[in-house]
């Protein structure tokens, strides 16, 4: 059969033929009484098993692993295993009991990452995140397995451990032994393990934070779902890390990150997002990116919603604050920007400042227009007169002081628009309605004779 298809309840439906290890001596007289008394029992038995002698079986799983290297039995072994840890995931911390300590618990499950054999590659994935995190930590007074040992034998060390799964998660990331589980796979785990230092450095040095930029995108069914979580889960771990700070910077995360905190429903989903985004905000130059980006509207949006999640409250009352702070730092064009991208028109000081209009007015032509075509879009959009009428003034603004200013708006349809406005109710919009069909018919070259 497929290995790739292979399911754990297949594996345990085999017989191993346990008494035939013994008798080549792959295993010992005492392993065959403990595997006799544990394989094809109930788990309620097993599990009284493993509460009364754990580190033996483990001892014995973790020797058969590393002596015998028959497919089949590696499988099956594997799948005893994850059986055990998936009913009570605390039995990770039997395989950091004091009489494994000179034992090298990691080295087989390390080696059988790169068996080309996926059903072997993701319980080994699996087995060894759990084994990591379950591993005391220094403080605990006792000592992890690959921490401490009196043994001559060179034992795998934790570093060597986290080094080669993070070797082994971004190979995944580049090239999935698996069509439709490999990256999963690797994201999963990656979201346990990035709580390490360690593996966070590794992760970065290896080039992964590149990997994970495109899996940030909107997602539908439940399993896409639960990807993107658990990739912007890793981005909110990586946040916390200065050189995976530098390199988020440099990619396409931080729209994409925005897109999907805009797009989202799921409330994990936009909580982690919330939380990143906050994290990101007061470093280099993200906070004039988010701004930049029409940040400030989306988290008005969201805060408008009924979210239960205070953490997610407490994130986005944070990431309003934060987001204000760095509008007040931005130049007069900036200010203006985010007036325009936030539909907020009003009659603030630089609509009416020829030098303010005189000095920016290139800055107009940044991506292909933008500000305009987001001016003309509110003369449809909005309902609110001050907005249209502060719209239509801006639009007369920019024909005069661009030299093309005429032939732009007008290529943009904006004529048609503003002439709708000419019969609109409040006496403000049609004044300035009238002022910018003055200057579109007339041109720059006249129109500065008009004054509003």
């Amino acid at each position: 059969m497929d290995h790739a298809e292979l399911t754990t309840e297949q594996v345990l439906n085999r017989d191993i033929p346990w008494e035939t290890y013994m008798t080549t001596k792959l295993i010992t007289g005492t392993c065959l009484q403990l595997l006799r008394r544990y394989d094809k029992r109930s788990e309620s038995y097993r599990s009284q098993l493993l509460d009364d002698d754990g580190p033996a079986y483990v001892q014995v799983f973790v020797g058969i692993l590393r002596d015998i290297f028959k497919e089949e039995t590696v499988e099956y072994v594997l799948a005893l295993i994850d059986e055990m840890l998936t009913a009570n995931p605390k039995r990770a911390r039997l395989f950091h009991d004091s009489s494994l300590v000179d034992k090298d618990i990691y080295e087989p499950f390390l080696r059988l990452l790169w068996k080309s054999n996926w059903f072997i590659q993701a319980k080994s994935c699996k087995i060894l995140a759990l084994i990591v995190s379950a591993r005391p930590k220094p403080q605990d007074g006792s000592a992890a397995n690959g921490e401490a040992s009196n043994s001559k034998r060179k034992i795998t060390t934790i570093g060597d451990v986290l080094k080669g799964l993070v070797e082994w998660l971004c190979a995944q990331l580049k090239k999935p032994s698996h069509p439709s589980r490999g990256i999963p796979t690797a994201i999963n785990c990656l979201a346990t393990l990035l709580k390490e230092p360690v593996v966070r450095s590794s992760f970065v040095q290896l080039d992964g934070v590149k990997l994970l930029v495109p899996l940030i995108s909107p997602a539908s069914t439940q399993q896409s779902i639960q990807l993107l979580y658990e990739t912007c889960l890793c981005i909110w771990l990586l946040s916390y890390y200065e050189p995976a700070i530098e390199y988020l910077a440099t990619s396409r995360a931080l729209p994409r990150l925005i897109e999907v905190v805009k797009s989202s429903t799921k409330e994990k989903v936009v909580r982690v997002v919330v939380l990143t985004l906050r994290n990101l905000l007061s470093k280099g130059t993200f906070g004039a990116q988010m701004v930049d980006l029409g940040l400030p509207q989306i988290v008005q949006s969201l805060k408008a919603q009924a979210w239960s999640d205070e953490d997610l409250l407490e994130g986005l009352n944070q990431l309003e604050e934060g987001l204000k702070d760095n509008i007040k730092k931005l130049s007069s064009f900036d200010k203006y920007k985010q007036e325009v991208l936030l539909g907020h028109l009003d009659w603030s000081p630089m609509h009416k400042d020829p030098i303010f209009w005189r000095e920016n007015i290139t800055n107009f032509e940044e991506n292909d227009f933008q500000i305009l075509r987001v001016l003309i879009t509110i003369l449809d959009t909005s309902s609110d007169p001050r907005a249209l009428a502060v719209a239509c003034f801006d639009i007369s603004q920019f024909v005069q002081q661009h030299p093309a200013g005429r032939v732009i708006v007008t290529d943009l349809k904006a004529k048609e628009r503003v002439m709708k406005l000419m019969d609109h109710e409040s006496a403000e919009v049609t004044k300035n309605a009238l002022l910018c069909i003055q200057r579109l018919f007339l041109g720059a070259k006249y129109a500065s004779f008009l004054q509003a």
